[in-house]
């Protein structure tokens, strides 16, 4: 119950984050995105454990549980270096957001980074991006330190530390045809 306790706050604490990263992203229309949050996520050590816990506790199924494509492995950099670091997925989509639950598998990466130095917590909120380097760019004119990217199948994305500037890493994502 402690767990879910803390895991409850992580959830709640980053909707008001959401709000804040909203609310800087509308004092700059039109310059990230399309100010759709597409998820939050919350990296953990046990997603079964995890998804079985956040479903029971929404009153939703629990979500299907996959691991990053293997063409991410091919083209995944973490702090400027490739890696072989994958993760498993799971997707709450509950009626107002997604959250996204994160177990890190393999190499070096930011979700494995965060696990062992935050432990279990909210890790990201992603957003939805055309133009992927010029998202990146305005970022760290921001401040911003672009720490993973990586290509999937359908698209590409990249995390931006903000945890300075909005308290927490941003995700930009991106389909393969908007580049």
């Amino acid at each position: 119950m402690r767990k879910l306790t803390k895991h409850l706050l992580c959830v709640f604490t980053l909707i008001a984050m959401t709000a804040s990263v909203e609310q800087a992203v509308a004092q700059n229309p039109g310059k990230l995105g399309d100010n759709v949050v597409v998820h939050i996520a919350l990296v953990v050590r046990d997603i079964n454990k995890s998804a079985k816990a956040y479903a029971d506790l929404f009153g939703v199924e629990v979500p299907k549980i996959s691991v990053t494509d293997p063409l991410e492995k091919t083209r995944l950099q973490f702090r400027g270096e490739p890696t072989q670091a994958l993760a498993k997925l799971a997707f709450l989509r509950l009626e107002n957001i997604t959250i996204e639950l994160v177990e890190p598998v393999g190499g070096p990466s930011t979700w494995r980074e965060f696990l062992e130095m935050k432990g279990e917590g909210v890790h990201h909120i992603a957003f939805r991006v055309k133009g992927m380097e010029e998202n990146i760019a305005l970022l760290e004119k921001q401040g911003g330190k672009l720490i993973q990217k990586g290509d999937f199948i359908g698209g590409s994305y990249a995390y931006v530390d903000l945890t300075r500037q909005l308290g927490v890493i941003v995700e930009l994502l991106t389909s393969a045809n908007k580049k």
